[in-house]
Parts: C-alpha cells; structure tokens; sequence
C-alpha cells in the first residue's frame, strides 16, 4: 500500500479525512504514495494557523530569523540524498541531476539569501524620513513539479526571513519533498504556524489559497494561463501578486561563436530536467550559412544524452513528469513535422523498451520557421528547434518575437555577445555558457511573469516598504 503524506498545519501532521490523490512515478506509472486532496477548509485552517503565528514571527529578531533559515539550509544538505530519490521517484528527475541541482540548488538559494539578510538595510534615512521595511504578512506560495524544492525554498526562505508567515501549496503531482521541507522546519526551530502546507490541486486549493481575504500576498510558479487566472482571483483582494510563468527561451549563436561549445552547452540546457525548465534554450538561433553544420554537430551531440531509467546514474534523459504530459510534448513532436520543420534527430511516438514509463524521445528540428507553433508555444520537453538567421538585426527580432521573456544564452566573442545580450527583452540572459548565480535576480519580462525571485531582489519581494517623516 502506497505511504501517505499529510497536510502541515500549525505544526501537525493532518492526514485528512477526504479524498486523496495519487502520487505516481513517471517511469513506472504506478502509484508510490498518496496525499490529501485539500480542500477550502483546509486552506482556511491553514491560513488561520498562518495568521495567529504572524504576530511573533514577525516580532522574531532578525537574527534569530536568518540562523533558522541558516538552519533549514543545512537540513536540506543533510538530508540531499533523501530529497534526491524523492524528486527522481516523483517526477523522473535523473538521479545525479536530482543530486546536484534539484537538492543542491536549494541549499545554496537558501543559506544564500540568508546571508543577503544579514547586511540588507532594513531601514535607511532618507532626508527627514525614516524608511522602514515591514513583513507583508500572511503569503501564499503556489509551486510547480519540474523543480519541487527549489521553487519552494525560493518563496520560503525568503518569506520567513522578511517575518512574514507561509502557506504552502506545492504540485499534487510532485508534493512528497515538501514534506520533508516541513520537517526540516521544525527541526530547525521555526515555530508552528510560521510554515504550513496544504496539499491539492490548483482548482480547488491553490484557487482558494488565492482568493482568501486573509492571504496578503500570492508567490505563484507555473503556467502562464494559470497565472493569468492567480491574478484575476488575487485581484478581488487587491493582494500582492508575484508571478514566475512560461518561457521560450532563445539561444543566439553568433557569427564569431565557438560552434563546439555552444552547441554542447545549448543542447544540454535545451535537454536538462528532459527539457521541462522554464529557462530551458529551446530556440537556437543559427546563421543560416552554418545551418547544416551546427544541426549536424547537434545529431552527434544528442546522441550522447542517454535516455532511460532515472534511477541510474548513466541517465541523462528520464521521462517526462506524466503520462500525460508526455502525450502533450508528443503532440507538439507531431505538429513540427507535419508544419514541415526538418527532423534531425528524435521524433514522436513510443520509446522503445521503456514500458509504462512516460518517456518522450529527445528530438532537434532543423529549418524551423520563426513564426512555427513549435518556435513560439512552450513545449516543456526535450525538444530543441533550430532556427536559422540572415544577420544579426534578424536574429534579435526572432529572438525577441516571443510572448515570453525569462532567459536567453548568447555565444560569441565575449564584448560583441554583451552587446546583444543587452538587446533581448528577457529577464536573464546567459553570455558563453555564463554559470548560474543564486543571488541573481530571476524572473520574466512579458508574459513570463513580474517580480524578481533569489538574493537581495527576492527578499525585497516580500517586504513592504513605510517612510516615516519626523
């Protein structure tokens, strides 16, 4: 019989007494653990709880605020491999990209901005005004699948550190390390009802999470319809509304690039986590005389990104995080070769050996036109698309003709690719493979979201700003 997982509310584990949800392994399709299907009075009892603990967390010094989040930080490194397995068996993360990125992240973004919030100004004169930054108050987190723990630590850390208190609505299909995440919590001393987690789905309880007049602030991570629709319900409050949303991401490769490079580091973000990043490089935009040069380098480069069993350590590409979602990445697989773009490598349909497992080929499509359903709608999958460019004014116009704006890479020589990274309109971009930087601002343009997420900007999101005049 599959473990269930309760709610956390107040400081208690609350099995529930509904209905519950299904935890399902993408790599086996079989159920490995169930949790409570929340409803609104569980998001009730869980915002009250929130509410009646907000008064001393946020009475709660500074630094007693930072060496608790300090404290979570070294519970997650304590615990990495555990929270590992969790993500690779819930959503089919490989195992040694669930190591390093998906319990590794976590950790740094946390003790992270906790340094940050040892030396942020808290308060600052300005002429005869005394600036003071103030908790918000109760905040609703709403998380997605793809990278579990990461996008929750990002709005809790943050959160509890500026003294606000959290309820927490992870994904119904990939929940299970947010328990744990409670658990590392109290271990570390938080007290009850600073952190709580009701488990659901978005209709039901994320919807009611972000409609209740006792919520001060929503911090949402996901679909861009469904932060649409945050929005409208938040709106009924007028609450602070944070959005982190979709992305088409466009990797520039420049005349003057190293071509091995980029295209090993472009077609490796294109296919990390199975391509199911909202950051992820899916558009590579080429010049169109090293067209079947770069298509043929990325063929042999694919090859190599080994698809299987996430469990294993060879696994470079699990499945996808559902059956379902690998019906929908499928689809668009389908729609490139029917709309005539060139299929490199890949192609849609069942592979071969893998069983019930939701597994999706990783596929590269060359020739693919700018304006294609699959250069301009997230796939959310490993599907790379190729696009080829006349010169370089073309090349920022295809690159910036996009509803989305969250990341973007440009290669080429170090001064000449800053140049044109400067001429996207995307919240981060990445210059010849630029690592990742956790107290970096991260968050969107456009339809990509607003409100910025890590470091010293995501703190400053959950803060609200009062001038005192004397």
């Amino acid at each position: 019989m599959a473990e269930s997982f309760p709610h956390w509310i107040n400081g208690r584990r609350v099995h529930g007494d509904g209905e519950h949800i299904d935890v399902v392994n993408p790599a086996t399709g079989k159920a490995i653990a169930t949790v409570p299907a929340g409803s609104a009075a569980d998001v009730d009892t869980a915002v009250a709880a929130a509410r009646a603990a907000l008064p001393g967390w946020s009475a709660t010094a500074v630094e007693e605020r930072i060496a608790v989040v300090r404290r979570i930080a070294d519970g997650i490194t304590t615990r990495r491999d555990e929270i590992a397995a969790s993500i690779t068996a819930e959503m089919g993360s490989p195992i040694r990209f669930s190591r390093a990125v998906q319990a590794g992240v976590p950790a740094a973004t946390s003790a992270g901005v906790a340094a940050v919030a040892t030396d942020f100004p808290w308060t600052e004169e300005i002429g005869n005004s005394l600036v003071v930054r103030e908790p918000i108050g109760v905040v609703g987190a709403i998380t997605p699948w793809n990278y579990p723990l990461h996008q929750i630590v990002s709005k809790v850390a943050p959160a509890l550190l500026g003294g606000n208190t959290v309820v927490l609505k992870p994904s119904e299909i990939a929940p299970l390390t947010a328990v744990i995440l409670g658990e590392i919590a109290e271990a570390a001393g938080l007290p009850a009802g600073a952190f709580n987690l009701v488990h659901g789905t978005g209709p039901v309880a994320g919807e009611a999470l972000a409609a209740h007049p006792d919520v001060d602030m929503v911090s949402f991570t996901g679909s861009t319809g469904a932060g649409k629709r945050v929005s409208v319900v938040a709106a009924q409050n007028v609450k602070r509304v944070a959005l982190e949303l979709g992305g088409k991401s466009a990797n520039v490769i420049l005349d003057d690039a190293d071509l091995a490079r980029a295209v090993k580091l472009g077609l490796a973000n294109a296919f990390a986590n199975g391509g199911q990043t909202c950051t992820a490089w899916t558009r590579m935009l080429v010049p169109a005389a090293r067209h079947d040069e770069i298509v043929e380098a990325l063929a042999a480069a694919a090859a190599k990104h080994t698809l299987g069993d996430p469990v294993q350590e060879s696994t470079r590409v699990g499945p996808m995080s559902s059956a379902a979602h690998q019906h929908r990445v499928n689809g668009y697989i389908e729609r490139g070769v029917a709309d005539g773009a060139t299929l490199v490598f890949g192609g849609p349909g069942p592979v071969a050996g893998m069983g019930d497992g939701a597994y999706v080929q990783p596929t590269v499509f060359g020739n693919v036109a700018p304006d294609s359903v699959i250069a301009q709608e997230e796939i959310f999958g490993p599907v790379l698309s190729v696009i080829p460019y006349a010169d370089e004014e073309q090349a920022v116009r295809i690159a910036n003709d996009s509803i989305y704006g969250l990341a973007g890479a440009v290669f080429g020589e170090p001064e000449h690719a800053l140049a044109v990274a400067r001429r996207l309109r995307t919240g981060q971009v990445d210059v010849n493979g630029g690592a990742f930087n956790p107290l970096a601002p991260f968050g969107g343009y456009k339809q990509s979201g607003n409100g910025r997420e890590l470091g010293r900007y995501g703190l400053e999101e959950f803060l609200e700003v009062k001038a005192i005049q004397r």
